[in-house]
């Protein structure tokens, strides 16, 4: 069966809320969950995510709401914590893989760390039980893909296009695909502009999809409650499982 990975804006639009969100999106079928970042410039990020992300920091989102938050979501659903480079720099790698430990969170996904900078961290993250999902882009040329796949673990992150989530561009994946499937038997899930209107059509050929941007755009929503933003989240959610698996 094809897998869901679901990402949410930690803290936005609280923290119970993303509590909730979390519970129930791992009800209604989502495999993994990442559990965003809250960051000032996400630059791999469109604006519904950019806009996300600055409400939870003005909501005063803090680092500790995403530990707490992971230790009642984590037991719960393989979760993984999305956010870029300078808070793991700021507070130190070693900091996260201990927190990683402590709360049952499984791994990283950090965009704006490239492979080639991502060595010196892979060793210890990997020794403690942890991943480090590593990004292949339509671009790579095929020997910088078995670079990179040569020892990726958990699942490959396969950037549908060159551009930021959510923009919904669209190009023909199955030759960068087929490279990747050449060259290692690590999982590919297929992120950025993944909706339940291109789901199906984007998981031709690989294992999984990665949605931000459609669960997102339902939190910004200020015309419903919680309550009904749950709802939608896990609607979409059941029909995208539905639709890449059929």
């Amino acid at each position: 069966m094809k897998q869901l990975v679901a990402y949410i804006t930690t803290g936005f639009p609280s923290v119970e809320f993303t509590i909730d969100a979390a519970l129930a999106l791992a009800e209604a079928g989502v495999d993994t969950l990442e559990l965003g970042m809250p960051f000032s410039d996400p630059v791999a990020d469109g604006p519904v995510i950019e806009a996300a992300n600055l409400k939870a920091l003005q909501n005063g989102f803090r680092l500790e709401h995403l530990f707490d938050a992971s230790t009642k979501i984590a037991p719960h659903i393989d979760t993984l914590w999305m956010g870029y480079f300078n808070p793991f720099y700021h507070k130190g790698v070693d900091h996260f893989i201990a927190k990683a430990k402590e709360t049952g969170v499984n791994g990283f996904i950090i965009p704006d760390l490239p492979f080639e900078e991502a060595k010196p961290y892979k060793p210890a993250i990997e020794e403690a039980g942890l991943n480090l999902i590593d990004f292949i882009a339509p671009t790579d040329p095929k020997a910088r893909i078995e670079q990179i796949v040569a020892d990726a673990k958990k699942f490959i992150y396969l950037v549908a296009y060159a551009g930021i989530t959510g923009a919904g561009k669209s190009e023909d994946l199955q030759e960068v695909v087929a490279q990747i499937k050449g060259a290692t038997d690590t999982p590919v899930f297929v992120g950025f502009g993944v909706d339940q209107n291109t789901a199906q059509e984007k998981a031709k050929g690989v294992d999984g999809v990665i949605v931000g941007s459609a669960f997102v755009k339902v939190l910004l929503d200020t015309t419903l409650s919680d309550t009904q933003k749950i709802a939608k989240i896990t609607a979409i959610a059941k029909e995208i499982k539905e639709k890449i698996n059929n």
